[in-house]
């Protein structure tokens, strides 16, 4: 079996864990809801003030429009708030993108704001695991990085955006260009399962709002005058449900519309998600979704507008991909921390890099669980766990490992 270099075992040394919680906690105490601006502009600033000694350019990028259909079926811009991005050695041949994201789902108004000690190892607390204990691996992991001879030779952007946890619209375009000839990405989810365990196979994800336009009439005088949105938008949401099939999750998720029981509504939004694990599997979707719109359309007499799209594409495993896990998982055996890997429907920014081309391992995070709920936790050891490990990974991309 393969050992540590003396050059990986000072790499392994250096990487300081003593600061990692108190970041944390700090990052944590901060509301990052994907729609507090202002306390996305706070993260900002700690952010930019705790990866400046890396050196390096760091920026603030405005967000890519973005606009979402309300329940009055009316087309709204979205406001998010800026991307973070540091570019080191940016004149480099061959260089790395490391990934996370500052937004979390718990809003301003939400009641999990506050932290705790579930026993002397695991954290409890908002964004502990999702991500904020992964941006604090991010940092250690290329503080001890540059420590090594090989580091002089590669560069790496580094991206902490602010809106993955509602898909990433207004940071795809950026993930795009960033990774754009990248060697490797790592992006810092925490894992699959607590013990551990990696993110490998991804499904894709869409969302859509579909807003149905009927006819309105009184229920009682003329009812038949009438174009029913809301029964049409039903039947939209039933034909919806019946093209679910293996390896292509539908689901019909919200309608929004209705008026009083007197009258015929004349406009409904249906709002629905779709987990296509192939993309030719999204493709056939997509043909099948037009067709079951204008046959609505035809029969319900309504017009129906689409908005909405594919934004995270299905990310399978290629040949680069497989090596770049290989890389991980011979790393993290030599630490003493085996782990494994497995499909996941969920979905994040590793999808966006894979459709680049770009192998990329997304689950590089902390060990923790219970996510999007305020039963979040963090175990608190695999802090420096993980950022050892992400040490190691780069140093051994940076030193000739091939994908």
């Amino acid at each position: 079996m393969q050992q540590f270099s003396p050059t990986e075992a000072a790499l392994i040394e250096a990487v300081d864990a003593a600061p990692m919680l108190e970041q944390v906690q700090t990052w944590s105490a901060v509301n990052t809801g994907t729609g507090n601006l202002a306390g996305l502009a706070r993260q900002w600033d700690l952010l930019a003030d705790a990866f400046s000694p890396l050196g390096g350019a760091i920026s603030a990028v405005r967000p890519h429009p973005v606009s979402a259909i309300d329940a009055n079926g009316a087309e709204r811009q979205i406001e998010n708030g800026s991307h973070l991005v540091l570019r080191v050695r940016p004149e480099a041949e061959r260089r790395f993108l490391l990934t996370g994201h500052m937004d979390t789902v718990f809003p301003a108004s939400h009641p999990f704001q506050q932290q705790a000690w579930l026993d002397e190892q695991t954290l409890n607390g908002p964004g502990v695991a999702d991500m904020k204990g992964g941006i604090a691996v991010i940092l250690a992991a290329l503080k001890a990085f540059e420590t090594s001879e090989a580091a002089a030779a590669v560069g790496y952007d580094v991206l902490i955006n602010s809106d993955e946890e509602t898909g990433s619209l207004s940071s795809a375009p950026l993930i795009a260009e960033l990774a754009r000839g990248k060697a490797a990405a790592l992006t810092y989810e925490p894992s699959a399962l607590p013990d551990g365990t990696l993110a490998g196979a991804r499904a894709g994800s869409g969302n859509w709002s579909l807003t149905v336009h009927g006819r309105s009439a009184h229920a009682g005088r003329n009812p038949d005058d009438g174009r029913n949105a809301l029964v049409a938008a039903a039947a939209l949401a039933l034909g919806l449900k019946a093209l679910h099939r293996d390896g292509l999750s539908v689901n019909p998720a919200r309608i929004d519309g209705g008026s009083a029981n007197n009258v015929v509504p004349d406009l409904a939004v249906l709002r629905f998600n779709i987990r296509p694990r192939e993309t030719a599997l999204a493709d056939l979707f997509l043909s099948e979704m037009k067709i079951l719109i204008a046959r609505i359309e035809a029969e319900h007499e309504v017009h129906i507008h689409l908005h909405g799209g594919i934004s995270r594409p299905p990310k399978p495993i290629d040949a680069r991909a497989e090596k770049l896990f290989g890389i991980v998982e011979e790393c993290s055996a030599l630490l003493g921390q085996p782990i494994t890997r497995k499909a996941s429907g969920g979905v994040c920014d590793g999808n966006n890099i894979a459709a680049c081309g770009v192998p990329v391992v997304d689950t590089m995070g902390v060990r923790g669980g219970a996510i999007h709920s305020p039963d979040e936790f963090l175990i608190v050891p695999s802090l420096a766990e993980r950022a050892k490990l992400s040490a190691l990974v780069l140093h051994r991309l940076a030193t000739g490992a091939s994908l």
